[in-house]
């Protein structure tokens, strides 16, 4: 197997797999509509942040992908088109509560990926990447730590 396909399958989970920054994007946004027409302005918002966020990683992520000759399609395993993303890995929990929970669990996932591209990859303008990313979902968890706390 090449270095590159390494990479490509190390990455591909962090991009469209039921833990990455597709499903991340897409929760977060759910969860800042839901939260909005609730009434919780801040929190709406907050998770929008973090939504837009996780969207910028969405783009690094597909950008690395193009880079090794692969398609950015919306899947756990390019370049294959197989396995298509489904909306059923977004967690649409409703309380408040359950939604932070799910939250900080999708950021512990999150760390602990990126935590394990890093030590399978040696290429370093993905492990520049990978580092940046998983700094700011460390950022993510304490925030949304703090919100729960505050609850």
């Amino acid at each position: 197997m090449t270095a590159d396909l390494l990479i490509v399958r190390a990455l591909s989970p962090a991009y469209a797999g039921r833990e990455g920054e597709l499903t991340a994007t897409l929760q977060y946004v759910y969860q800042s509509i839901l939260l909005g027409g609730c009434g919780k302005k801040e929190e709406a918002k907050t998770l929008l942040r973090i939504a837009v966020e996780e969207m910028r990683h969405l783009e690094e992520i597909g950008g690395l992908l193009v880079s090794f000759g692969v398609p950015p399609v919306f899947t756990a395993c390019p370049p294959y088109p197989v396995g298509y993303y489904s909306a059923s890995n977004v967690d649409h929990s409703k309380p408040y509560v359950q939604m932070l929970e799910a939250d900080i669990r999708g950021e512990r996932e999150a760390i602990a990926l990126y935590t394990r591209i890093l030590g399978s990859v040696s290429d370093e303008r993905v492990r520049e990447t990978v580092t940046k990313i998983r700094a700011d979902e460390e950022r993510h968890l304490a925030l949304l730590r703090q919100m729960r706390a505050s609850l």
